[in-house]
């Protein structure tokens, strides 16, 4: 699942390609991912674009409709979404089921984009295609959501978000009450709660703990104030170190660079980059945690709870 790293590098890029563009065209191939219907997905069609932006994990594109007034698409890529631009919008629209839709398996949505009132940037007359940003969906779980709202506020997701971890204002004394109202929720659990902290998912949360040397089972209302701080500081050294290598790279490339960035999400059986010891997972019925028992749990392995039950 993209987090916050990956999202706000997206956003930069998509604004820097489509600022000043227009919507020419938005082709609905999953009925599904369309979540509102007033107003409706249409009223973006010749809008102006005037940015991209980041709330938590959605990405929000920022328009001016034909009649002047505000207009977002605010869209959720879920576990398995993807954000894929394509120079060479095609010419035959996508059907719903993703017919016409060659060269985007998994489309869920695609907006076309074309040169605005003053044109190009290489000198295209108004109008002229200029690209085009599918949204995809892999896999048989379709959560992707698409929201088209006149305020941001208006989609129920986006309104439960609590504070950015990356926004100046978020101190640790803000993140100490967040912890101390979780009680003896476990950590990583408080980390993922969007309504608690925005914009961190199951790989970042892992890094995170890693980072702060902290069991992702332990109390978030009980640690001591010196793991306390330990993790805040975990948390915005490692989201912002992600944000800056996100930037830097291509978007294309961006999943597979936050695989290959990963301490332990993702890294099962792999040695622990700081102690070598092996890095040991714990599995869900829908997703799975990595946490190294030498850095974070005393060297103590925890539980696999499906394996507990298959024991049983």
């Amino acid at each position: 699942m993209p987090e916050l790293p990956e999202v706000t590098a997206l956003a930069e890029a998509l604004s820097e390609r489509t600022a000043g563009m227009v919507v020419a065209r938005i082709e609905v191939a999953a009925i599904s991912a369309l979540k509102t219907f007033a107003p409706p997905v249409q009223a973006a069609v010749g809008a102006t674009v005037l940015g991209w932006t980041r709330l938590g994990k959605h990405l929000v594109l920022d328009l001016v409709d034909t009649e002047g007034e505000p207009l977002y698409v605010v869209t959720h890529l879920a576990r398995g979404g993807w954000a894929r631009w394509r120079e060479d919008p095609p010419a035959r629209p996508a059907g719903v089921g993703g017919r016409g839709a060659r060269g985007a398996p998994g489309l869920a949505l695609r907006l076309v984009f074309a040169a605005g009132p003053e044109g190009g940037p290489l000198g295209q007359p108004p109008g002229t295609p200029l690209g085009a940003l599918d949204l995809t969906e892999a896999g048989t779980q379709k959560r992707l959501a698409v929201h088209v709202a006149r305020d941001p506020s208006e989609v129920p997701a986006v309104a439960r978000l609590g504070p950015d971890p990356l926004d100046p204002g978020f101190d640790a004394e803000a993140f100490h009450a967040i912890l101390a109202a979780a009680g003896r929720s476990q950590v990583k659990g408080v980390l993922r709660d969007q309504s608690r902290i925005a914009g961190i998912g199951n790989a970042y949360s892992d890094e995170i703990l890693h980072a702060a040397r902290i069991s992702p089972f332990a109390p978030a209302g009980a640690l001591p104030a010196e793991a306390e701080a330990r993790l805040y500081a975990a948390m915005r050294e490692t989201l912002g170190h992600a944000v800056t290598t996100a930037r830097g790279t291509d978007p294309t490339s961006l999943k597979a660079e936050k695989k290959a960035g990963m301490a332990v999400h993702g890294r099962t059986g792999a040695a622990c980059p700081v102690c070598g010891d092996v890095v040991r997972e714990v599995s869900f019925a829908d997703s799975s945690l990595q946490y190294c028992a030498t850095c974070q749990t005393g060297g103590k392995p925890l539980a696999d709870r499906r394996m507990s039950r298959l024991l049983k």
